[in-house]
């Protein structure tokens, strides 16, 4: 983990409170692992915490990144006014990423997001086509306005999206997508919800390769202050827990309690 002033090249919106942002800066070159985060200051003295926000594309070539974020306070919305030659005080990567190591040429993965914990899923589903894997993505959004990336990922692989008031795609959630498929996946890699990833654990609960990456709230992001903490099936006096940002935000299906 590193800290850099990195510079603003591109913002961009994407949807409704959606927002794209291109960084730069010799810290991509730390940037290995699909789900990892970075930890940006908000460039306002009255803002004291970080903000976490997933990686969503990393180029080498170019020492840049992307990230996408959602507009829900009174930080991501000073994020959002910001323009390309802005700098922002950057610390990362940070989390332990998804774990592709067992995956061989071949393999067929699924990728299965919803709202904001879409972002991640590119990066990875990028750098597992890049080994020759196939993935499939179920993505869900709330309606039809809030669709984003569905191009991105489709140049990728097959992608089945659906919307919670059925404007677009299947009505329903993810689980109404996955409800459907045939397919026998090697792996299982989900971001979202609390409530999409316990769909996720229900479908799939058997299945010896699922990974799930955890959102949460967090102030110091390095393990420090226990503010991310979850607790594990084993905590039966509630004292034992993992932290988000330092063991996570993946963790294997059935680590930690959702």
């Amino acid at each position: 983990m590193k800290q850099e002033m990195m510079e603003i090249v591109q913002q961009k919106q994407l949807a409704p409170k959606i927002f794209e942002m291109t960084l730069k800066g010799d810290l991509v070159k730390e940037m290995q692992q699909p789900g990892q985060f970075l930890h940006i200051l908000v460039p306002r003295a009255d803002l004291l915490l970080r903000r976490p926000i997933s990686l969503n594309h990393i180029d080498h070539e170019t020492n840049t990144c992307r990230i996408i974020y959602r507009v829900e306070g009174e930080g991501t919305r000073v994020f959002s006014t910001l323009s390309a030659g802005d700098h922002l005080d950057v610390m990362g990567p940070l989390g332990n990423g998804f774990d592709l190591s067992n995956l061989h040429t071949g393999d067929e993965v699924f990728i299965i997001g919803g709202g904001i914990g879409v972002p991640p899923l590119y990066e990875l589903s990028k750098q597992l086509v890049e080994k020759g894997i196939k993935p499939t993505h179920f993505l869900g959004f709330a309606t039809h306005e809030v669709v984003y990336y569905e191009k991105e990922f489709n140049r990728l692989g097959e992608t089945r999206i659906a919307t919670d008031d059925g404007t677009y795609g299947m009505h329903g959630n993810v689980g109404n997508l996955l409800l459907g498929t045939k397919t026998e996946p090697t792996a299982v890699f989900a971001c979202g919800s609390n409530g999409l990833l316990k769909i996720v654990e229900q479908l799939f609960s058997s299945h010896q390769n699922v990974q799930l990456s955890l959102e949460s709230r967090m102030a110091c992001g390095i393990g420090a202050c226990y503010a991310c903490v979850c607790h594990t099936p084993e905590d039966e006096t509630g004292t034992k827990s993992v932290k988000v940002c330092d063991e996570g935000p993946i963790f294997k299906i059935g680590e930690v309690i959702i």
